[in-house]
């Protein structure tokens, strides 16, 4: 990226840092730690004990000693034991072989890795998988340790922690080459959601709109999608008064960045994804109080993140559909041009809106992309956002909030929730809550009463979306982790990427 001596943003500054870090892991299945030779050359070993049992042998204590030590075996447990001129081993704690899920395997790995923080060589011992099959279990081992390793370092002097280099998982009784697969594909989701950690980490005079087009044209070249972007004078004339309308008062000009992925073969089906990319989120004239939530609007872009690291995962996982992004990308500012309270935004399409509120942007913008989106002929829509303080206030910092118009949709989307550990939980879609947001001068409102914020959001998404199955994540809630626990590493958790991957590499129509 150019230096702008303005912003004074370091030589050398990348937006995507892991992009770089990760493509330079090696990950194998192994039978035997360092080719048999007991461990040799990694700098620590992670093993998995459960609560119960017997221990996996290599260890060099019993239970009893652990427990002296306070290691009991439970989930979350780490003990590091060093051992005089070998690697560390690092007992941690493993759920029941009964309990033993791809979640739990992720957790674990993550605790291991973060035992060892100066490792940058790591084995993993997994005794028990439960009904988890080799592939399965790999890519979840993968994932828990290149996510529990992260860290947002771009803008430091020296890195926190050293850059790993192998990773070597033996999972007891499974078949290597199915490991080495699955291990593979936790490579590929892994990434996703570190580029998308890395865009919403990344401070907001670092990474603007038309930086972030920049960086999408680089990740089309190099994971086989295309892009085009479209700028002021190009929305002006799709008629996208929202996105014009919320960046009336920014320095920066708007991006909408289309992305497109098509697979070998005919498609399976054609998914569209509209991601909300506030790049900071002020509050515009309706100000935000400076609090620490005001700090985080640098992360008001994270499903568009999430959008676009999704979409560099598609081609390496052999997705079979179609699959088109749209990402809405402005910030929200105060000024003397801003727009008001009162005045009224014509949408693509030609449905008008009263402005209420100038902090309930990210639907202004995202409206203008369902638009286009149904306009494609896209056989579902997914949208996602950091939307509303109201699913956050539900739901606290593990599931997202999921409605929607079509329920196969909506299970498609909790499905993948549940296997990625990226949990979302369904609302009801209130149709009667839509005459909160009538307005006496315009189609619509852009905002409904004190209550039902989620259902009341989603209702204004719904006006702009048709007949086409369409279904909505609020990730308001879940893009922001404030201390590392499990995979998730403090700061912007990249939640929807790996989501978004799993919902649509075999995408077929829903009803």
């Amino acid at each position: 990226m150019a230096r702008n001596p303005v912003k004074l943003i370091p030589d050398g500054f990348s937006p995507i840092p892991s992009l770089e870090a990760l493509g330079s892991v090696e990950v194998a299945a192994v039978d035997e730690f360092g080719g048999g030779t007991g461990g040799a050359g990694l700098d620590a070993i992670g093993v998995l004990v459960q609560e119960e049992g017997p221990l996996p042998d290599g260890i060099g204590l019993d239970r009893e000693a652990l427990a002296r030590a306070g290691f009991e075996g439970k989930p979350g447990q780490a003990l590091v034991l060093p051992q005089a001129g070998n690697s560390l081993i690092i007992v941690v704690g493993g759920a029941p072989a009964d309990e033993t899920t791809e979640a739990t395997l992720r957790d674990a790995a993550a605790t291991a890795v973060r035992a060892a923080p100066k490792a940058t060589t790591l084995g993993l011992r997994v005794p028990v998988t439960g009904s988890t099959d080799a592939a399965d279990a790999a890519r979840a081992l993968t994932e828990g340790v290149l996510l529990g390793r992260y860290r947002y370092d771009a803008l430091k002097a020296e890195p926190r922690v050293p850059a790993l280099e192998r990773l070597e998982l033996r999972i007891d009784g499974a078949d290597p080459d199915a490991a080495s697969a699955g291990a593979a594909e936790g490579i590929v989701t892994a990434r996703a959601t570190a580029l998308a950690r890395d865009l919403a980490n990344t401070p907001p005079s670092h990474l603007t709109a038309s930086d972030l087009a920049d960086v999408a044209e680089l990740l089309g070249g190099r994971f086989g999608f295309d892009v085009e972007v479209f700028d002021r004078a190009q929305l002006i004339e799709l008629g996208c008064g929202g996105i014009l309308g919320v960046n009336a008062a920014s320095a920066e000009e708007p991006r909408m960045i289309v992305l497109r992925y098509a697979p070998e073969g005919e498609p399976s089906g054609h998914l569209g994804l509209v991601g909300k990319g506030i790049m900071y989120d002020s509050g515009g004239i309706s100000l935000k109080p400076s609090d620490p939530m005001h700090l985080l609007m640098k992360m008001d872009m994270g499903g568009a993140a999430a959008v676009l690291g999704a979409f560099t995962a598609l081609r390496d996982l052999g997705a079979s559909a179609r699959v088109t992004g749209w990402l809405m990308c402005t910030d929200n500012m105060p000024s003397g041009s801003a727009y008001k309270l009162g005045d009224v935004l014509t949408a693509r399409g030609g449905k008008t809106v009263e402005v209420k509120n100038t902090d309930a942007e990210g639907r202004l913008v995202m409206m203008d992309g369902l638009v286009l989106a149904t306009e494609e002929g896209v056989d579902a829509i997914v949208d996602v956002a950091t939307l509303t303080g109201a699913a956050l206030r539900a739901l606290g910092d593990s599931h997202s909030v999921v409605l929607g118009t079509s329920q196969p949709l909506v299970d498609r989307l909790v499905e993948a929730g549940s296997a990625t550990d990226e949990l979302t939980w369904q609302f009801p879609l209130v149709r009667r809550y839509r005459k909160l947001m009538d307005s006496d001068i315009a189609d619509v409102a852009n905002l409904g009463g004190v209550n039902a914020g989620a259902t009341t959001a989603a209702l204004f998404l719904a006006e702009f979306v048709g007949e086409t199955p369409w279904a909505h994540l609020d990730i308001a809630g879940t893009m922001n982790a404030e201390s590392d626990e499990a995979w998730r590493s403090k700061g912007a958790t990249g939640y929807g990427a790996r989501l978004l991957v799993e919902a649509a590499r075999g995408f077929t129509p829903v009803g």
